[in-house]
């Protein structure tokens, strides 16, 4: 475990990114047939989830969220000291798409840039990482997560196809006086990487096709181990109860994991945010959303006290107590492209459990 405890940086804005094309309830009961696509949705909780046309890559979404968080708070390109970039889909080997963002959003060359290949706790790490660097380097950051996730699923895989969305987020951080403090915990455990993992396409299996593959049983077992004592941990760093936090904001991954999550912390139903029906499980870029779409009112409106916590492959996890608000801008855009066209039916596999016991 790692305990952390940050001053002086404050969130200024989120802004969210989804790809037009979506893919419903009823584009999976093509695949899978209408009873076995309305009981994934009714155990996971997800109807529907953005997909990038072809063509369209991660740095595609994370551009155009973070062109317009600039524009919204009227900030000067040549103004951003660091740019952390968060992805496990790159859209090339090498450089990074933090590279490739440097000079498309046109930062000046003595901004310094980061990429970390983080999952679905990479929200969690990237904050982070970007809030202790800050200090020591400059007055303002983005951070930027995302993932085309649906890049490394089979369509006929009931385990994933069902779960995983493309989404991009960027978020403004700033070194202020006003930047409450933010009590990080973070932890790892490398034994789970077999569980989670993508091994083909690279460079160990490179004549293996990049397909996700994940064991629902051992992530859903690694959830209930570690996740809760990291929230608490962070909570007690922060010196809060669970009754003084506004809004619990889990990793998106799978309604019934999120709601049984919420409960075990003794947290209500009105304090835990559930924000994955209209997008799935969008890795880094989860708990980002949520704040933009679910929690934009109110944290345009008024500070409130936010406990975030991701968590997944690798195994790897990571919680955060901090105050947030009011933002000048949290909100949700779309990138336009071609919608997707609905697949054609697949044999099912039997990995379907996986599915609908974790969707992490």
């Amino acid at each position: 475990m790692v305990a952390s405890n940050l001053d002086g940086v404050a969130l200024r804005g989120v802004v969210g990114c989804v790809p037009e094309g979506r893919d419903t309830t009823a584009d999976l009961a093509l695949r899978f047939g209408d009873e076995a696509a309305a009981r994934i949705a009714k155990a996971t909780g997800i109807e529907a989830r953005h997909i990038a046309a072809p063509g369209q890559c991660t740095s595609d979404l994370a551009e155009r969220a973070a062109r317009r968080l600039l524009d919204g708070l009227e900030w000067e390109a040549a103004s951003v000291d660091l740019l952390v970039l968060v992805t496990q889909t790159h859209d090339h080997a090498l450089p990074g798409n933090g590279a490739l963002l440097h000079h498309r959003l046109g930062l000046r060359k003595g901004a310094a840039v980061l990429d970390l290949t983080q999952g679905c706790s990479g929200f969690v790490y990237g904050l982070w990482t970007a809030s202790a660097l800050l200090k020591t380097i400059g007055r303002r950051a983005l951070l930027i997560v995302g993932d085309t996730t649906s890049r490394l699923v089979d369509p006929g895989d009931r385990a994933v196809a069902p779960l995983f969305g493309d989404a991009a987020a960027a978020v403004a951080l700033e070194a202020a006086a006003d930047g409450g403090p933010m009590t990080f915990d973070l932890g790892s455990d490398g034994a789970g990487a077999p569980y989670l993992t993508a091994s083909g396409g690279a460079m160990r299996h490179p004549d293996r096709p990049a397909r996700l593959f994940m064991d629902g049983t051992q992530v859903f077992a690694f959830t209930l181990r570690e996740v809760p004592g990291s929230v608490r941990a962070a909570l007690g760093g922060a010196g809060w109860s669970m009754g003084m936090v506004d809004h619990l904001v889990l990793h998106q991954a799978n309604a019934q994991m999120i709601r049984h999550l919420g409960q075990k912390l003794g947290a209500s139903p009105e304090q835990t945010t559930l924000a994955l029906a209209g997008f799935g499980n969008t890795s880094s870029a989860s708990i980002p959303l949520a704040l933009a779409d679910a929690l934009a009112t109110p944290l345009r409106s008024e500070r409130r006290r936010l406990l975030l916590s991701g968590f997944g492959v690798g195994w790897s996890w990571g919680s955060v107590a901090l105050s947030a608000g009011p933002l000048a801008l949290c909100e949700m855009v779309v990138l336009p492209g071609r919608k997707c066209p609905a697949e054609t039916a697949a044999p099912a596999t039997s990995a379907e459990g996986s599915a609908v016991s974790a969707g992490i």
